[in-house]
């Protein structure tokens, strides 16, 4: 069993990578696989998000899945499914086996977590997608992991390429060709944040050198919910007479459910990996569906369940009470993805998986720090400095779990406005240097040109007489795609650039009264 575990392990951890690696552009403007089958297969996302947002997209009802198999074989997901917990595996496997530490009751942490983080929820805060494995990992992947693994890659056969020692070019540039066309990216994305995303996975990998699978044992939400829900398990673990308790299955146990010990067995701690059945040297461990499964009180603490609520509660108003929310105080540089919901429903959906940023072909969109608060932190916004939103993309509403950002077809997202380009005529070249340039004009998307000139004959500092086309911005067809603004050629602050006002999703951040 535990090497049937392994594999089963391995296939879903390969199946996630290949999910992973095809979440980008392909040349149409469609995905050819369900590259979000594990955030639709997670039922934590899709208990917050119903409580959060109250509604929820029919993909995650596939979570049901896990919810009935929980109910049926217990924390199988934990042990045999999830690909975060593969890689805890992995990175344990480093260090010495030991006996699991005796760390009192930590197990209960989790479960702590879970009761804050629903807490919240119900009081439309959507905090999950900062601790859920599922969206930490494809968040880690997405921003620090897969760009640095680009890098690397692209980086050493380009030093082979340029210095070719003993003619291993020849044999270096095949090999390069197809790791472009199978596990690269099309492009190198860069990431704010990406080094500080990647030191705090780093991390949470580390931990499994203090002791195995830490994360699972005694943080992750998604497993106190699964372990929650297998408590009511058909599937039974029991141990005979022949037990001597030697204590080798504790040395075995992934969840430190203390199986050595038949008073204290920790039935929600249990991630069903058969190990303490395949090392038990009298064959004392027993799995079945048969007979009365012996359920020990899970004892959490009435006050600490309590307190628990009420921080989740407190995290609400705290996290809240900040001067971005008035119509005055919105941030200007806050460009949210076309089809992104108000600003309150956006962020009670947004889980911060990072597949739009992963997704986007300009690599535009970037992961938040404070520009939305302290709630809206690794939420995608737009920075037309480093990509724009390309008019006929719709990649991003495709791939986003919840609904955050709605899908829209080509047409709809061409009425979508994510704010407006404005005009710096102190930077501005015809404005202010009579110097003539027409690149936003050339680069403007829309049909009807939204970028639109004004003839104008200004004198130079030699007094003669030049005849300039002046640029001006038509606020009805401008749709704030960010590509004037990416293109222009002042560099530094661009002379012309796109604010969030005016977007179609809130009827108060505008600029002109209706």
């Amino acid at each position: 069993m535990q090497n049937l575990r392994r594999i089963i392990q391995g296939l879903f951890l390969l199946l996630f990578l290949f999910l992973f690696i095809q979440t980008e552009s392909k040349g149409n403007d469609e995905l050819g696989y369900p590259v979000r089958l594990f955030l639709d297969f997670d039922p934590l996302i899709l208990i917050t998000t119903l409580l959060s947002a109250h509604a929820v997209a029919k993909a995650f009802l596939l979570s049901l899945v896990v919810i009935v198999l929980s109910m049926v074989l217990g924390r199988v997901f934990c042990g045999w499914v999830c690909p975060l917990g593969t890689l805890h595996n992995l990175v344990g496997s480093l260090g010495k086996r030991r006996p699991a530490r005796d760390l009192k009751n930590w197990h209960r942490v989790k479960y702590y977590l879970l009761i804050g983080v629903l807490a919240s929820a119900v009081f439309t805060l959507q905090p999950v997608g900062i601790m859920d494995p599922i969206s930490l990992l494809i968040r880690s992947f997405s921003l620090s992991v897969y760009p640095l693994f680009n890098y690397a890659v692209r980086s050493t056969f380009d030093a082979i390429y340029s210095v070719n020692p003993l003619g291993m070019a020849a044999v270096s540039e095949p090999v390069y060709t197809l790791l472009k066309k199978s596990v690269l990216s099309f492009n190198q994305a860069i990431y704010n944040q990406s080094v500080f995303i990647g030191i705090l996975f780093l991390a949470i990998l580390s931990l499994n050198l203090v002791e195995k699978r830490f994360w699972c044992r005694y943080l992750c939400p998604l497993g106190a919910l699964l372990g929650l829900l297998s408590r009511f398990s058909l599937l039974k673990r029991s141990v005979s007479e022949g037990c001597t308790e030697c204590g080798a299955c504790a040395t075995v146990c992934q969840g430190n459910a203390v199986p050595d010990q038949k008073g204290k067995w920790r039935d929600a701690e249990c991630y069903y990996c058969w190990n303490c059945d395949d090392i038990c040297p009298n064959n004392a461990v027993l799995f079945g569906f048969s007979g009365k499964k012996q359920t020990p009180a899970m004892d959490l603490g009435r006050r600490r369940v309590v307190v628990s609520a009420l921080s989740g509660i407190a995290a609400v108003p705290l996290l809240r009470i900040t001067p971005l929310g008035t119509a005055n105080a919105k941030n200007p540089d806050l460009l949210r993805p076309p089809g992104s919901r108000e600003e309150r429903e956006f962020l009670s959906r947004c889980v911060k998986c990072g597949e739009c940023m992963k997704v986007c072909i300009t690599n535009g969109l970037q992961p938040t720090l404070m520009e939305a608060g302290l709630e809206g932190i690794w939420s995608p916004t737009l920075v037309p400095r480093i990509g724009y939103c390309e008019y006929r993309c719709t990649l991003c509403g495709q791939v986003c779990p919840t609904g955050a950002i709605r899908k829209l077809s080509l047409p709809e997202k061409a009425k979508v406005k994510i704010g407006l380009a404005m005009i710096d005529k102190g930077r501005c070249l015809p404005w202010a240097h009579a110097t003539p340039c027409i690149m936003c004009e050339e680069v403007c998307p829309t049909p009807k040109k939204a970028v639109w000139f004004e003839t104008a004959e200004v004198r130079d500092r030699k007094g003669m007489v030049q005849t300039l086309q002046q640029p001006r911005v038509d606020l009805e067809l401008c749709i704030g795609c960010g590509i004037c603004e990416a293109k222009c050629p002042v560099l530094g602050r661009p002379a012309i650039y796109v604010s969030s006002v005016g977007e179609s999703r809130s009827k108060d951040n505008q600029l002109l009264l209706s």
